[in-house]
């Protein structure tokens, strides 16, 4: 990705499941959770983060690493490494910058993973985790946290997507991360809004996560949808709203279109839902792994993982 884009508090340690225990508890009225959930600890944050990266991994969403695919230089393994690693850095992001924050996350993935598994994740949860930490309502603060990003975030942002080798360095684009940075980090971000979906959501105040993942989320919950199946869905939803900025850089926007038309055609057969959208749906997975899953959606797959985060956070899953 180019720009344009592209110690733990507590007593215990994050787990993979303390959120989800604190956020499934049976019996609370709506008012009561709504209310808690702007009281968060640096572990329920970790947790969220690494059960919303378990969660979107383990889902078979087509074109991504799943429990039964793996990319030639990434495992589901590597996957899950990344998510255990990314907890004890997004715990600190209230007392550190959300560019110290991602640079953080990124070097502990590269020193359990050989490739780059979380750099789009690092650079949506960082802002979200320091916002969620900030304590009350999670979208406001979120909005004054990216407001606050200057040119030290960018720094550290840049840094981060050197070591992540993400693609797309190579190309000479305004505010080039090999380069020392002249503006803040959701200044550089605006100037790629419109070809990178992780940049518009700094300039947009999450618009994708917020107002197409979490309705979308909610609507299949509440539709009986079991949990992956949900995040199947929401996937499908986020695809169909948005082409993949991934698959534009590395195939050219037509193919993205292409893909997103294709989304929208299993969702029109049923998706998860029926036994024909479900045939539809392993079709299009198939048709997006050849030739070597050039045609891998991985912006949407982070996007679906910053979704899960604040529908952890907010006690909504």
């Amino acid at each position: 990705m180019v720009v344009g884009v592209p110690e733990k508090s507590g007593n215990g340690p994050a787990t993979l499941t303390s959120v989800a225990t604190e956020g499934q508890a049976g019996g609370e009225q709506s008012a009561a959770r709504a209310a808690a959930a702007t009281v968060r600890s640096a572990d329920s944050v970790a947790g969220a983060a690494q059960l919303a990266c378990v969660l979107e991994v383990s889902a078979e969403k087509p074109g991504n690493i799943t429990t039964s695919h793996d990319f030639h230089d990434t495992s589901y393994e590597d996957m899950l490494r990344s998510a255990i690693a990314v907890g004890p850095e997004l715990a600190r992001a209230g007392e550190r910058t959300v560019g110290e924050t991602v640079l953080a996350v990124v070097e502990a993935s590269r020193r359990v993973a050989p490739a780059n598994t979380n750099l789009g994740i690092a650079l949506l949860l960082a802002p979200l985790a320091k916002a969620a930490l900030n304590g009350g309502p999670l979208r406001a603060r979120l909005g004054a946290t990216l407001r606050a990003l200057d040119v030290a975030d960018a720094r550290a942002a840049y840094a981060a997507i050197r070591l992540s080798g993400a693609g797309g360095l190579h190309q000479r684009v305004e505010h080039d991360v090999r380069s020392e940075p002249a503006v803040g980090l959701r200044e550089a971000m605006a100037s790629a809004a419109e070809r990178d979906s992780i940049a518009s959501e700094y300039v947009t105040d999450y618009a994708l996560t917020f107002d197409t993942g979490l309705p979308a989320l909610a609507a299949a919950l509440g539709d009986g949808l079991a949990g992956r199946d949900a995040i199947v869905e929401l996937h499908l939803r986020l695809l169909d709203q948005a082409p993949d900025t991934l698959i534009a850089r590395k195939g050219g926007a037509d193919a993205a279109v292409r893909v997103s038309v294709g989304a929208r055609e299993v969702l029109a057969a049923g998706g998860v839902r029926t036994a024909a959208g479900r045939r539809a749906l392993r079709s299009f997975d198939a048709s997006l792994r050849e030739p070597g899953n050039e045609l891998n959606p991985g912006t949407t797959a982070d996007l679906v993982t910053a979704t899960l985060f604040v529908a952890l956070v907010e006690r909504m899953l």
